[in-house]
């Protein structure tokens, strides 16, 4: 748990923040956190981002990239990627809890306007990568959407060694721990929504083996850190990987199926336990370069409030779960 000058600090913030403190770290009853997430589309960021909605249910006119992109423009060619398109205003209000009543007709003004670059598909359709696909799986659920032939693309789609990969359209046959991770998520999002568990079960535990297995963030080969990126902690996340994002997801996991954490996330946790500075707060590596609507956390090297809550969340189950007794 924080000491009160922190957790006042993260009290102090964004509704869409807020209640996940009460709740996860506080372990405030539901009539108070859900409470404060009932705020989350009247103020804040969600109310923000809901009042960029095109009228044609998309944001910035486009499904992954804005209407406007231009793939010979000078954002492009800096290497940097908008974050103002549908697909990742969705996962935005989604993750900030936003009800899905608020969003109205959306799933059915996407399925009527809405298209992907590859192959111009539908929007609830998906298309053939595997982080853009979970994002429409989890959102699909939330919003009512018909996306059930996507469970049985991931569990068609999954490697031999266990996980996914984005560029098996490519001919890669070895999994990504970005790729699997986006799966784990999208299918834990399935197996609570419908309760079906027969379905995925073996396809998330050979995801999550693939990832414990590596220990959230060496290769498998050398046992080397597998990217600088595993351990760049920011938010918000994006389709990238970190061992933060990874424990977190375990965690909702571990929690979902009722086992305790598994032991091979040591080196992560001891890594995180190492990154909290003296004032019991994470700081942001730094976000990743892109349009936005609007900045939702603090620039590089200041104590990040989405870090903190995360970072302390996970270690409180971690540490409580291995407590003698």
């Amino acid at each position: 748990m924080p000491d009160a000058a922190t957790t006042d600090w993260l009290l102090d913030s964004d509704p869409a923040l807020r209640w996940q403190v009460e709740r996860d770290l506080l372990g405030a009853p539901e009539q108070v956190w859900g409470a404060t997430r009932a705020k989350v589309s009247a103020e804040g960021f969600g109310a923000r981002l809901l009042a960029r909605q095109d009228a044609d249910g998309q944001w910035a006119g486009g499904a992954y990239f804005p209407a406007d992109w231009d793939w010979g423009g000078p954002e492009a060619q800096q290497g940097s990627q908008p974050w103002t398109a549908t697909s990742w205003s969705l996962d935005a209000l989604r993750e900030w809890g936003v009800d899905a009543a608020e969003l109205g007709d959306t799933a059915e003004r996407l399925a009527a306007n809405s298209r992907w670059d590859q192959d111009d598909r539908p929007y609830w359709a998906g298309e053939v990568d595997c982080c853009v696909n979970a994002s429409v799986l989890s959102c699909g659920l939330w919003l009512e959407a018909d996306v059930d032939g996507l469970v049985d693309w991931f569990l068609e789609h999954r490697m031999p060694d266990g996980g996914w990969n984005c560029e098996w359209v490519n001919g890669s046959v070895v999994s990504s721990f970005h790729s699997t991770l986006s799966a784990l998520r999208a299918l834990l999002d399935y197996e609570r929504a419908t309760g079906d568990r027969n379905r995925v079960r073996d396809a998330r535990r050979s995801g999550a083996e693939y990832l414990l297995a590596r220990r959230l963030l060496r290769r498998a080969s050398t046992g080397k850190l597998v990217g600088p990126w595993a351990v760049h902690l920011t938010y918000p996340h994006r389709w990238q990987y970190s061992v933060l994002d990874a424990a977190h997801h375990l965690r909702a996991a571990a929690l979902h199926d009722g086992t305790p954490p598994d032991p091979r996330m040591a080196d992560a946790f001891d890594l995180l336990r190492a990154r909290r500075g003296a004032d019991g707060r994470w700081c942001q590596d730094g976000p990743y370069p892109g349009r936005v609507w609007f900045d939702v956390d603090v620039p590089a090297g200041e104590p990040s409030r989405w870090l903190t809550l995360r970072a302390t969340a996970v270690l409180d189950w971690w540490d409580g779960e291995r407590a003698p007794g």
